[in-house]
């Protein structure tokens, strides 16, 4: 990723990281989200080029700083590839998810019990945390999807609270649009669109 997109990335982090800290203040108890607690790490998710140049970034200096470690995510990344491969809905060349309502039911089906090959099977820690995707850094708090969409949460969290409860506690991660320009301009500035998965994006 180039040094100015690196650099108005940092900035959207930043906002999306203050918009947890906030959430989780408020949430109190009800938020049980704790290193270690790996529900969310569990089963691809989609993420953007964006998500996915930042990842490279974490693993490159990781690669520098401790190699072995780095070495170690490659191969999860690269028998998690081998693993889902006939069933991934998407072109296997370029690990870029195919769209349309087939894929998407096929995509929903995949692999749901396969952990992310960032996540360190010892400890249950992410080992890019630094550089995880937007969709890790919102998940747990009250969450909406889409302009008119109802507010998802961790299946884990928020027993007991009642939707109002629940309400005042939503998390607004992104409230100006950053990551949408920041998207377009990854995807312009390396002439790869759509969207992918951890593990194909951690083998370039």
């Amino acid at each position: 990723m180039k040094a100015s997109l690196r650099a108005r990335d940092q900035k959207l982090v930043q906002i999306v990281d203050t918009a947890l800290a906030d959430a989780a203040q408020r949430s109190g108890d009800w938020l049980v989200c704790r290193p270690g607690c790996t529900q969310c790490c569990l089963g691809p998710f989609a993420i953007n080029q964006l998500d996915a140049a930042r990842l490279r970034q974490g693993l490159a200096e990781l690669q520098i700083s401790e190699p072995e470690k780095a070495r170690r995510i490659r191969g999860r990344a690269r028998d998690y590839v081998r693993r889902i491969a006939s069933d991934f809905p998407g072109n296997t060349k370029t690990g870029i998810l195919g769209e349309g309502a087939e894929a998407e039911a096929r995509f929903a089906r995949l692999a749901n019990d396969e952990p992310c090959p960032a996540l360190d099977p010892a400890t249950g820690l992410c080992e890019l945390y630094a550089h995880r995707p937007i969709t890790c850094r919102t998940f747990g708090p009250p969450v909406r999807s889409g302009d008119e969409g109802g507010l998802g949460v961790c299946e884990l969290c928020y027993h007991g609270a009642s939707d109002e409860q629940i309400a005042a506690c939503e998390m607004i991660p992104d409230p100006d649009g950053i990551e949408a320009g920041l998207v377009k301009a990854v995807d312009k500035s390396t002439g790869v669109t759509g969207n992918t998965i951890v593990a194909f994006c951690l083998l370039k």
